[in-house]
Order: structure tokens, then C-alpha cells, then sequence
């Protein structure tokens, strides 16, 4: 039974290839779908206003690919870019960004979350300073997302603008993706979460699954409490890097 991929469909299909690669069979199942911004005009001004800002926190890399995807943009020298892990950080990179203008959290982090990104950010801004949030929206255009970093933030003086960069909505399965979703149901498949929202959007395009006889890796604490509710008999928590996810998958075998 190959490990299911559950991560939007690009993003995906790069990391069943790495899995393949390394000679674990796995199989790519969207249980998110990545649409463009809800707002192109709020998103362009943001764009617009990116010197006027201390940073930039991207909460992932489909929020930088968002960001830039409208069209070339010069980097300001002045405005910092965050990311809470490697992944956001690369696709920062990929966008031209030098190492000096990024700040991530640290590799060896427990996770690459908000809080263990503060831990890096935190004396990087004064009061009377604005940041952007970058994320992403639901289906409705409601922007998404925790509120932890924009109340800490808020708190030490910092004014928080928020914009959408893409949408997140939940994907239209082929019958063969029912059926793979099915026939992985069953004893030894080996789910791969990093969303809790992919895990609710599994609830609402499989309702009627029993989950007991399958096991999930979730990339964070989180994320393992949303798919143990969906009734999953086997959770196992790790750090979302690829090495770490290759370890998980390894030992549920």
C-alpha cells in the first residue's frame, strides 16, 4: 500500500517523486485545492505597499507563490521576509530573495510554527511599525489563518495589515481518486496530514469512511488532534522536513 500524499496537487506530486526516489511507493490524493486570490485588487496594492513595511510574514509557500505570481517584483531592501519553515524559505528564494533578507525559524526547531518563528523575529520590529500578513482564504474569501503571531505583534505596537495571496477550498475528486481513498482506508496505508484543514475537508469528501484500520503522520501537534477525531487508529506526530517525514514513514512499517 503506497503512503498517500493528502498536500495540495503541485506541491503533491513534487513529494511522492522525492518519496519514489527514495524507493517508497506513494500516491498523490489533493485534500486541498489552490485557487488564486479572492481579492486581485487588495492583493496588487499590497504588492504595491511593500516598502512601506518593516516584514513580510509569508505563513507558507503557496503564499509566496501567490504574492509573486502576478509579476516580476523588486524586493525592497529595508523589509525583511519571514517564514516559519524551510519550505516557505525556498520558495522565497526561488522568488530571487537573498539569505540576508529572510528569516526563518531555526533549523533544528521542535516545529516550524509561529511560536518557534517568533523566537527568531520577536526583536526585529519596533512599536510604530507595520507588517504584512500574507495567507490564504477560504472558499467564501474569508481570509484564514491563527491569530497568535498578529496578537503578539499587536501587543508589542506593531500594526498588523493581513492580505490573501490564494484561496483554499476543498478539491473535486475523479472516481479514481474515490476509489484510492477507499481501498486506503484499509489496513496498512500510511496517511500524510500537514493541514488540519485537509484533515476536515477528508470528513466532508468521505464521510461515511471508517478510519480505524489506517495510520497518519501529521506534521504537527495540531494536526494529529484533527485526524485522531476523524478516527484514525494509528497518529504519529513529526517535524515536517522531509528527512524527518521519510524516518516517520519508515518506522510505521
Amino acid at each position: 500500500m503506497p503512503v498517500v500524499i493528502t498536500r495540495p496537487a503541485r506541491d503533491g506530486q513534487r513529494w511522492v517523486e522525492q518519496l519514489r526516489a527514495r524507493g517508497i511507493p506513494a500516491q498523490a490524493l489533493p485534500l486541498l485545492a489552490i485557487g488564486p486570490a479572492p481579492d486581485a485588487e487588495a492583493l496588487c496594492l499590497a504588492r504595491d505597499t511593500v516598502a512601506d513595511h518593516a516584514g513580510v510574514m509569508f505563513v507558507s509557500a503557496n503564499a509566496v507563490q501567490g504574492f509573486f505570481g502576478p509579476g516580476p517584483l523588486a524586493w525592497p531592501a529595508n523589509t525583511r521576509a519571514w517564514a516559519p519553515g524551510p519550505g516557505t524559505a525556498e520558495a522565497l528564494r526561488e522568488q530571487g530573495l537573498p539569505a540576508a533578507a529572510i528569516a526563518a525559524s531555526a533549523a533544528d526547531a521542535a516545529q516550524f510554527d509561529s511560536e518557534n518563528l517568533w523566537k527568531v523575529v520577536a526583536g526585529q520590529l519596533r512599536a510604530g511599525d507595520r507588517l504584512l500578513l500574507v495567507r490564504g482564504a477560504d472558499e467564501t474569501g474569508r481570509s484564514q489563518g491563527r491569530e497568535w503571531l498578529a496578537g503578539m505583534l499587536a501587543a508589542a505596537g506593531v500594526r498588523v495589515d493581513v492580505v490573501s495571496a490564494y484561496s483554499r477550498g476543498v478539491p473535486a475528486w475523479t472516481p479514481g481518486q474515490r476509489q484510492l481513498a477507499a481501498h486506503a482506508a484499509g489496513a496498512g496505508s500510511v496517511w500524510l496530514f500537514s493541514s488540519s484543514q485537509a484533515a476536515g475537508n477528508l470528513r466532508l469528501l468521505a464521510p461515511d469512511t471508517a478510519w480505524e484500520r489506517a495510520k497518519a503522520i501529521a506534521t504537527h501537534p495540531r494536526i494529529a488532534q484533527a485526524v485522531r477525531a476523524l478516527g484514525f487508529g494509528d497518529v504519529r506526530e513529526c517535524r515536517p522536513g522531509f528527512a524527518d517525514v521519510i524516518a516517520s514513514i519508515e518506522s510505521t512499517r
